[in-house]
């Protein structure tokens, strides 16, 4: 699977990395980052979580 994240969507509001630190990461500039665009299937339940609760819907999943 691979992390999508439509970056003109993004509020940068780190709801997905206080779910997922692993993958995702909002720096000091303000913008977040994807530390790992292809995270192990073992965090799948958790990548779907932050898909959910992401404010402003800019996150997917994409299947390789």
């Amino acid at each position: 699977m691979k992390v999508v994240v439509d970056f003109d969507r993004c509020a940068s509001n780190a709801v997905c990395m206080s779910l997922l630190p692993e993958v995702f990461e909002v720096r000091d500039d303000g913008y977040l980052y994807v530390l790992d665009e292809h995270p192990p299937e073992s965090m799948r339940e958790k990548l779907e979580e932050a898909v959910r609760s992401c404010p402003t819907q800019a996150i997917s999943i994409a299947e390789d």
